[in-house]
């Protein structure tokens, strides 16, 4: 996910059970098992976001570091979605930290929306220095703090501190660092008050060490499902495009799977159209999928410019697909 300060929110189809009958998802108003297009049934887990085929389900996520929300922004969303995520630096700059804007917001919604969903954003492979847990994740802070090198990967090419994108990136191989991630993730659900995480980029910056492939995706795994077992069975852990071989680890530990589609390779009608197999497997496994395409575009380099044009495109050959196959 992009970090921007302009204000944004993402209305994301949430899609659990794809093709030709059904898009089951989530739990049902009444707890119903939810019938899936082959034929099986999804069974809504009780935790689980509201679902009902009144309207289209919607899963919303936001992020402005500048200022938070107004109370009737918050009742705007509120009356469209039972289901949304605190982006990675919201409210940074009024309060200082975004698990305080994450613990500002999520308080507001459950105001107005006692039963509302509310899930913590946090990293897996990027040190964005956002929250109070990991502000000494920068060049600077670690240059006069060391030890937090451990924590990190370098560049093989450059001897440095790798960079994705202004962020320091996390090392899963490191025992030390996966337990620490863990627990700050937990607390950062816990103190913010929220129903769950969600977790970006969880490939463990593998383009950096190739050579260490399936001890990454090991790791990844087992750091996933320890922070499954730390949030409790009643929290939600929902992992941004953990689906296919590349997550096979992660994928049996998440409630949850986010079909990102951030790049212009990812939103062809082929590739729109192979994620409803993975989204029939999540649908098999008991698990809710959300699907999103992009309406502002990004702002990393190749993946800015195919977005904004796909947008209108893709939601209306989705929309066809949808209809002529449900």
């Amino acid at each position: 996910m992009t970090s921007r300060t302009a204000f944004r929110a993402f209305q994301l189809i949430i899609l659990s059970a794809v093709a030709t009958s059904s898009l089951a998802t989530a739990r049902s108003l009444d707890q119903r098992p939810l019938r899936i297009s082959d034929g099986t049934q999804f069974k809504p887990k009780g935790f689980y976001p509201k679902f009902s085929w009144d309207t289209t389900p919607l899963y919303f996520m936001f992020g402005d570091k500048n200022r938070l929300l107004t109370q009737e922004q918050v009742e705007f969303i509120a009356e469209r979605t039972d289901f949304l995520c605190i982006e990675k630096s919201h409210g940074m700059k009024p309060l200082g930290f975004a698990e305080l804007g994450a613990k500002h917001e999520a308080k507001a919604f459950k105001k107005v929306k006692p039963d509302m969903t509310v899930l913590f954003y946090f990293n897996a492979a990027y040190a964005w220095p956002y929250t109070s847990y990991n502000e000494g994740f920068t060049k600077e802070r670690v240059r006069k703090n060391p030890k937090l090198k451990k924590a990190l990967v370098t560049n093989p090419k450059t001897g440095e501190l790798a960079d994705r994108y202004g962020a320091l990136c996390y090392d899963v191989l490191n025992p030390d660092f996966r337990r620490w991630w863990v627990n700050t993730v937990a607390k950062g659900v816990k103190e913010s008050g929220c129903d769950g995480a969600f977790i970006d980029q969880m490939h463990g910056n593998v383009d950096l060490r190739k050579d260490k492939k399936a001890k990454i995706e090991k790791a990844m795994g087992e750091m996933m499902g320890a922070l499954k077992k730390k949030l409790g069975p009643d929290k939600i852990l929902l992992a941004n495009n953990a689906y296919g071989d590349n997550a096979k680890t992660v994928f049996p530990v998440s409630d949850a799977i986010m079909f990102e589609n951030y790049a212009r390779t990812k939103s062809s009608k082929e590739s729109l159209l192979a994620e409803w197999g993975d989204m029939l497997t999540n649908a098999k496994a008991g698990k809710i999928s959300v699907f999103r395409l992009g309406v502002e575009g990004t702002w990393r380099g190749h993946m800015q410019p195919s977005m904004p044009e796909l947008s209108q495109q893709s939601v209306g050959l989705s929309l066809r697909i949808i209809f002529q196959y449900s």
